[in-house]
């Protein structure tokens, strides 16, 4: 059997971080066993579902790397497929014409609840054998008995079919409802392994039934416990219910997102950090916990710094391209980029804080912090960067080693501590007083635009002494 895992998301919003989860897990699930990933889009709500919303879906999940086997495929695009298995099942029996209005379901549900009584359709045209000229909706005749739900991860679970209505595959103007529209995808499509959140869980025993009365394998069902808000509520706009690509524009790098949220609900021991290729080998299904996932914005931070100091600076480079054109600065094809990033990526958690302290690499004119400058760039500094300035530009190789020979010799010969002349080099390099180290950020600056600033420095100290 060829494993077939599926992601039906609906298109009225953006990718969020409970539907990316659910579409990692299926990804894992079917690269695991060497299977298939479908991914469909369930858009039979056309008044609410948009192009733009389609769109976010598939760009969340290219970001995230979720490649996709078959598809996308569209509900919208299949409503003959609905209509005849429907129709098939109003030939055998297993669904009748209900010829009640809209408004007359309305006023018997509204009148149930006044009475304390389920507001649950009753039945009346089940029997009926008369078949006026008049609008109907084809419903499905539930059988009386016990439905079962088998599921992976919360066991067994029993439903009293006495609760469940007869539910309408058909409306009157002839659109499918979304219970009979997975029931037909899902098999129609060979899917295997049917997992998802576990608000659809009072779902499932519907669904089987029509799997059942369209004769139709059963799918193995796994639902996913809801992810929780710090707050241990529902999960919320403050506590991470945003798209996944404001993830993205937050700096957060798309495989510390997929392995923060394969860990939300699973786990293979103590493991924290995990390559894909690892996700891959040890994904199961017998790992995902029962209880929900709190989501942990800090634990997420943290695995995006690990994923920052561990990416290729030349990889990270790229990443962070977007970031500072945000700033007005376009850096693509800019040769010193791996080694800009290479001096800030110990230093921060996201792309963004990367993009903010890279900023004095790019700069075309440096503005001094007032304090700074009024403590740093003073005399003597301007004797020490003259010298600096020769001995920095008779370097064969601009390096890190080369420039730390040169400072080291400067100290020695003036009898100076370090600090004397890296701190007002760093004022004069940067604008302030924090920077990474001096010798790697020079190296990562390169010589020209280092010498410029040691060069700007020196006549702004000239200019403030005259003045």
């Amino acid at each position: 059997m060829t494993v077939r895992t599926r992601f039906a998301p609906s298109p009225t919003g953006y990718l969020h971080i409970g539907g990316a989860r659910t579409a990692l897990f299926n990804w894992l699930f079917a690269r695991r066993h060497k299977g298939k990933f479908v991914l469909r889009i369930e858009d039979t709500d056309v008044a609410r579902s948009t192009k733009e919303s389609i769109q976010a879906i598939l760009d969340g999940m290219t970001w995230l790397g979720l490649n996709w086997d078959e598809g996308p495929f569209f509900q919208s695009q299949m409503f003959d497929t609905y209509r005849s298995h429907a129709y098939g099942l109003l030939e055998k029996g297993l669904a009748y014409r209900c010829y009640c209005t809209p408004a007359e379901l309305e006023e018997r549900r509204e009148a149930a609840l006044k009475e304390g009584r389920p507001p649950k359709y009753d039945g009346r045209c089940r029997n009926r054998t008369d078949a006026p000229e008049a609008p109907y909706a084809i419903r499905f005749k539930v059988p009386p008995g016990v439905t079962i739900v088998r599921d992976v991860i919360k066991g067994n679970i029993s439903f009293d079919n006495a609760s469940i209505e007869d539910l309408v595959l058909l409306r009157s103007d002839g659109t499918p409802t979304y219970n009979f529209c997975v029931v037909v995808d899902d098999a129609t499509m060979d899917i295997t392994h049917v997992i998802r959140g576990d608000d659809h869980i009072n779902n499932t025993p519907k669904q089987i039934l029509i799997y059942k009365a369209l004769g139709h394998k059963l799918p193995v069902f796994a639902h996913l416990p809801m992810i929780l808000g710090q707050d241990k509520t529902r999960l919320s706009k403050r506590h991470g219910a945003t798209s996944v690509m404001a993830y993205r524009d937050m700096g957060i790098l798309p495989h510390a997102l997929v392995n923060y949220l394969a860990r939300l609900g699973w786990s293979h021991g103590d493991q924290e950090i995990f390559s894909r290729a690892e996700l891959i080998e040890k994904f199961d299904l017998e790992s995902v916990g029962k209880s929900s996932g709190v989501f942990n914005p800090e634990k997420l931070l943290w695995l995006n710094q690990h994923y920052i100091k561990e990416t290729d600076p030349t990889e990270l480079g790229g990443l962070l391209l977007p970031f500072l054109e945000e700033h007005g600065i376009k850096a693509a094809g800019d040769q010193r980029l791996p080694g800009i990033v290479t001096t800030l990526k110990e230093r921060v958690k996201t792309l963004k804080e990367m993009a903010e302290g890279a900023l004095f690499y790019f700069r075309e004119k440096i503005v001094y912090d007032p304090k700074a400058a009024e403590k740093f760039l003073v005399p003597p500094s301007d004797e020490l960067f003259t010298i600096l300035i020769e001995r920095l530009s008779g370097l064969d190789e601009f390096t890190e080693a080369e420039i730390e020979r040169v400072f080291n010799a400067v100290i020695e010969e003036k009898g100076l501590k370090l600090g004397k002349l890296a701190q007002p080099v760093r004022v004069a390099l940067t604008g302030g007083t924090v920077s990474p180290g001096i010798f790697e950020m020079m190296a990562a600056m390169g010589r020209d635009m280092a010498l410029s600033r040691l060069k700007s420095a020196v006549q702004y100290m000239k200019s403030t002494v005259a003045g």
